[in-house]
């Protein structure tokens, strides 16, 4: 992906940005420094800087449980911040950033200062022709005096001053961003995926789990399910509580925030207490897909019965069945439970276990709170 020419600045030198990246940081960083320069700031503090990172790699971290890299600074931090305040995993972003600012924990602006040793310093090295090797080791005065020395760079240091140093943004390099804002979020968002595919290599819908969680429109399922219980009772699998027209929640058997779709044998009806009790865990699974399984063969018996239901089956189908061999093997017509069920379990139980694997919790509903 190539980004827009330039007459006045140096952009091969901002293309080869992510040429070495072993953590994420880098990604962040500028990252943040677009946000701030889109917002008509070109003196930030390394603290801001610091803190929008934080923020945008909050949901990464604790709503889908990606991992950024082998003994990642900034994820640690992420965690630590997570184990210490009582933020949500889907908390508003300006939520995080007012907590991180009031926050005077001495780990965390410990862990904050960590963040600053290298990469203000590194991510504009392939703009840099005199300073090389062991120069990066010098002390940090030193090295942004030196740096301070070099034409062409996006931004340069005001005086040393912990998290309060101030980085002075470039006037020419602001209005590029100002001017070309859509396509160097577009080509940061795919050097990101890039970078954290590779660290994820088992997690589908990279692409949708770089921003804060969306409210799922999920209108059509829960329409479909409104029309069962019109017929017949409906009970919800965790509580085993009876479904009303006016009490009805989809849920992602799996966490959307794992899966990252809204596929219909995913999907099922609950109780809205009971979905916001789930959260993003992952329910278990002795316990619960049986439970699934005979809810879901409920449906398909009834979806195969009444015409109406069928309908609005279809209507569902066209939205959330996207694929034509698992909706063949899961609904094709005169199935009986086992092997309704046996499908069904092939499609789910992999994606559960890997989900699993990627750090989402069991829950066992109580009746009052999860465990």
């Amino acid at each position: 992906m190539n980004l827009p020419h330039s007459n006045d600045l140096e952009i091969k030198y901002l293309s080869r940005l992510f040429d070495n990246t072993s953590e994420c940081y880098k990604f962040f960083w500028f990252q943040a420094l677009v946000t701030k320069v889109l917002e008509g700031k070109t003196q930030i503090t390394y603290e801001e800087i610091i803190n929008e990172m934080i923020a945008s790699a909050w949901y990464m971290v604790t709503e889908y449980h990606l991992n950024l890299g082998p003994k990642d600074t900034l994820e640690s931090l992420v965690h630590y911040l997570q184990k210490i305040s009582n933020i949500k995993s889907s908390e508003k972003k300006e939520h995080i950033i007012n907590y991180l600012k009031t926050c005077t924990d001495k780990e965390v602006i410990r862990r904050k200062r960590v963040l600053t040793k290298n990469v203000p310093y590194r991510l504009q090295a392939p703009f840099m022709n005199n300073v090389k090797g062991k120069e990066w080791s010098i002390s940090e005065s030193k090295l942004i005096a030196k740096i301070n020395q070099e034409q062409r760079l996006m931004y340069y240091f005001e005086a040393l001053n912990g998290l309060q140093t101030t980085i002075r943004f470039s006037e020419e390099w602001a209005l590029y961003i100002h001017k070309n804002q859509e396509i160097i979020k577009g080509w940061l968002q795919y050097n990101m995926i890039l970078y954290i595919q590779k660290r994820n290599p088992s997690v589908p819908g990279i692409a949708d789990k770089l921003y804060p969680p969306q409210e799922r429109k999920l209108e059509k399922v829960k329409k479909y399910w409104k029309l069962l219980l019109s017929i017949q009772p409906v009970h919800e699998i965790y509580g085993h509580i009876q479904l009303t027209d006016k009490d009805i929640s989809i849920d992602h058997f799996v966490p959307w925030s794992y899966v990252a779709h809204d596929e219909f044998w995913n999907l099922h009806p609950t109780t809205r207490s009971i979905n916001s009790s789930k959260n993003n865990s992952l329910p278990n699974w002795n316990i619960y897909f049986p439970q699934l399984a005979k809810l879901e063969f409920l449906s398909y018996e009834m979806m195969w019965k009444y015409d109406p239901v069928h309908g609005e089956f279809e209507k569902c189908a066209k939205e959330h069945l996207n694929s034509d061999e698992i909706r063949g093997k899961i609904y094709r017509e005169g199935q009986d439970f086992i092997h309704f069920a046996g499908a069904l379990q092939e499609v789910v139980q992999p994606i559960y276990q890997s989900a699993k694997n990627c750090g989402f919790k069991d829950w066992i509903y109580t009746g009052t709170s999860e465990v």
